[in-house]
């Protein structure tokens, strides 16, 4: 299957945004307080953050990575924390909705990226929380395509020695030994992201879970 057109692309971003922003308008106070898949930040930080790119012109936020002395890191967590603590619940979920078709993207990757950031983010979401969410194929597989190993320092990846299976997929990525689960959960090992017990199958998927 050939890659994904930017109009697809595109079109694939603006339906993710409002299918999370209906879903993020359903949680309760509690699940906006619980934690996510995201090491430190709550469901609601997660949420600030993924409008962040729509909100902020790109002056400001040169500026507020001047504050943080260079760190994108520090940075995106300092304005998840601002922005989650300024804003309720229900504005944090429409920003996404309102932002729909919104043109920003990652520094790097392009308009693939960007529906990344929608989808795992997403995931940071639904599976820490346990919502059975099942994100579309097309939008996954648009996703897979577009994993770029020279991000792997970026989001603390460590696939040295494995070879990611995907199991509702014809999809594998790497070498070595096989780890084995869903398309959407592997993508999430792909970002670096410790899952719960039980969604991945393999030798070496003590390195992909939570302790």
């Amino acid at each position: 299957m050939g890659k994904a057109t930017d109009s697809v692309t595109a079109a694939a971003v603006a339906a993710e945004r409002r299918e999370l922003a209906d879903l993020f308008g359903t949680l309760t106070p509690g699940q906006w307080e619980a934690p996510s898949l995201c090491a430190g930040w709550r469901v609601r930080e997660v949420v600030a953050h993924m409008s962040m790119g729509f909100r902020y012109p790109t002056v400001k936020v040169l500026g507020e990575l001047v504050r943080a002395r260079g760190s994108l890191n520090r940075m995106t967590d300092r304005l998840a924390r601002r922005d989650a603590a300024a804003h309720p619940d229900t504005e944090l979920a429409a920003f996404l909705r309102t932002h729909a078709h919104h043109p920003w993207k990652p520094p790097v990757g392009g308009l693939a990226a960007a529906l990344g950031h929608d989808v795992v983010h997403g995931l940071d979401v639904t599976v820490a929380l346990g919502l059975d969410r099942k994100v579309p194929e097309d939008r996954v597989r648009i996703v897979l395509d577009a994993i770029d190993p020279r991000a792997f320092r970026l989001f603390g990846t460590d696939l040295r020695g494995v070879r990611l299976c995907a199991d509702d997929l014809d999809w594998s990525f790497g070498t070595g030994t096989p780890l084995h689960g869903s398309a959407q959960d592997l993508l999430l090992a792909a970002y670096g992201r410790r899952l719960p017990a039980g969604r991945l199958r393999g030798d070496e998927v003590h390195r992909f879970v939570t302790a």
